[in-house]
């Protein structure tokens, strides 16, 4: 299975920017399709985007041209880039991997805080 280090959480003013790194514990060629999920206190955990082995992106509405999901091969980590941070962004965000065997793995998760 995989092992999932999220990093790069805090408290940023809305309108700031953050940068999410997921770093994986396996060549990201050994997983089939990468994402980032969050979830808000009291809601449901939601999926924000993910990128497939073939560097495919997609990305929830909610955030779709104010987001931007990357990785490093050399690094074998993922990047969630959050621009233009809305209060209703606020939430911890978790990194999630499926492997080529189907295995799911899930990070610890990371707390995004967009407040004045």
């Amino acid at each position: 299975q995989v092992q999932l280090v999220e990093s790069g959480g805090g408290l940023v003013q809305p309108g700031g920017s953050l940068r999410l790194s997921c770093a994986a514990s396996k060549n990201i060629f050994s997983i089939n399709v990468m994402g980032w999920y969050r979830q808000a206190p009291g809601k449901e955990r939601e999926l924000v985007g993910t990128i497939n082995s073939r560097g495919s992106v997609n990305y929830a509405e909610s955030v779709k041209g104010r987001f931007t999901i990357s990785r490093d091969i050399a690094k074998d980590t993922m990047y969630l880039q959050m621009n233009s941070l809305k209060p209703e962004d606020t939430a911890v965000y978790y990194c999630n991997a499926e492997s080529l065997s189907f295995e799911i793995s899930w990070g610890q998760g990371t707390q995004v805080t967009v407040s004045s």
